[in-house]
C-alpha cells in the first residue's frame, strides 16, 4: 500500500498500538520484590483485550487504506469501522484493568500506567481521525524536488502499467484536487504544424510544487522551445517528475535528465 494514503489520525492509532505493545513488556505490577508484565499467565486476560486488540485495530487501519480492500466488509462492518470499534474496546479494557482491577497486595508498575495512557489515546484517536481536520490531514506530504534522483522512493506506489490502475487524479487510493486547466487538450491535437511565430511561453506558476507522476498510455514529450519537436515518449509503468507548469501543460523530466513539455496531462497518476 502507499504510505502517503495514511492520515495523521491513522498514524496516531498505529503509534498508540505499537506503544501498547512496548508497554506490555514493562513491569505491570509487583508483589513484594517480584515484578511481572502482561505476558505472565496470571495477568493474561488484559493482554488480548488491550495489547493484541490494539494491534488488530492498527491492522484494520492499514487494510482500510489499502486499495485492494476498498469497499470490502467483514461481518457487515468496514475495516475502518472495525478499527474504531476495537480501539474503543481497547480504551475501556485499559481503564478497567488499570483503575478498577486492584488485587490486594499488588503494586502497579510503569507498564500499568502506560497501558492506561496509550489505551485512552487509541480510543480517542480512532473515532476522531475521520472527523477532525487536523487528524484527517495526510501523514506525509508530497515528495520534494530534492528527490529527483530517487524516482521510486515516493511511497512505494506502483505507476500505471505496473499495478491495477486507480481512478482519479492524485495519490493512488484517494482523489485529489485537479487544476481545471489540466487535460483539456485532447491527445493528438499538438501534432499540428508549429506556428511560424510561436507565442511566448507563459510564466511559470510561482506556487507550483514538483511531484512524481505516471501516464496511463504512451504520450509524447515535446521540446521546451515550442518547435514542435518530440524529444521523448513517456510510457506507462515509469515515474516522471513534473518540475513546472506551463498553462495547460506540464514541464516533465525523464529519468535520464531530459526535460520537455507534456501537453496532454489528462488521467495522469500522481505518486
Amino acid at each position: 500500500m502507499n504510505i502517503r494514503s495514511l492520515t495523521r489520525g491513522d498514524g496516531a492509532v498505529i503509534g498508540a498500538a505499537v506503544l501498547l505493545l512496548i508497554a506490555s513488556f514493562l513491569p505491570f505490577y509487583s508483589v513484594g520484590s517480584e515484578s511481572r508484565n502482561l505476558w505472565h499467565s496470571d495477568w493474561f486476560p488484559t493482554l488480548p483485550s488491550v495489547t493484541l486488540a490494539a494491534l488488530v485495530a492498527a491492522g484494520a487501519v492499514l487494510m482500510a487504506r489499502a486499495p485492494q480492500f476498498n469497499g470490502k466488509q467483514v461481518l457487515g462492518l468496514s475495516f475502518e469501522q472495525w478499527a474504531v470499534s476495537l480501539s474503543i474496546f481497547v480504551g475501556w479494557s485499559a481503564v478497567w484493568a488499570t483503575l478498577f482491577h486492584n488485587p490486594e497486595g499488588v503494586d502497579k508498575g510503569s507498564g500499568n500506567w502506560l497501558t492506561l495512557l496509550f489505551g485512552l489515546a487509541i480510543a480517542v484517536a480512532a473515532p476522531l481521525s475521520s472527523r477532525l481536520p487536523a487528524l484527517k490531514a495526510p501523514l506525509m506530504g508530497a515528495p520534494s524536488p530534492a528527490a529527483q534522483q530517487q524516482p521510486y522512493a515516493v511511497g512505494g506506489a506502483a505507476p500505471y502499467g505496473a499495478a491495477p490502475q486507480q481512478a482519479g487524479y492524485g495519490y493512488p487510493g484517494g482523489a485529489q484536487s485537479v487544476d481545471p486547466a489540466f487535460g483539456q487538450q485532447p491527445y493528438g491535437a499538438q501534432a499540428a504544424a508549429p506556428q511560424p511565430t510561436p507565442a511566448a511561453a507563459p510564466a511559470p506558476a510561482s506556487d507550483f510544487t514538483a511531484f512524481w507522476f505516471a501516464v496511463p498510455v504512451p504520450r509524447p514529450l515535446f521540446a521546451e522551445d515550442n518547435s514542435g519537436a518530440q524529444i521523448a515518449e513517456l510510457t506507462p509503468g515509469t515515474w516522471y517528475l513534473a518540475v513546472d507548469q506551463r498553462g495547460a501543460a506540464l514541464i516533465a523530466q525523464t529519468q535520464d535528465g531530459r526535460r520537455g513539455v507534456l501537453q496532454d496531462s489528462s488521467g495522469i497518476q500522481r505518486g
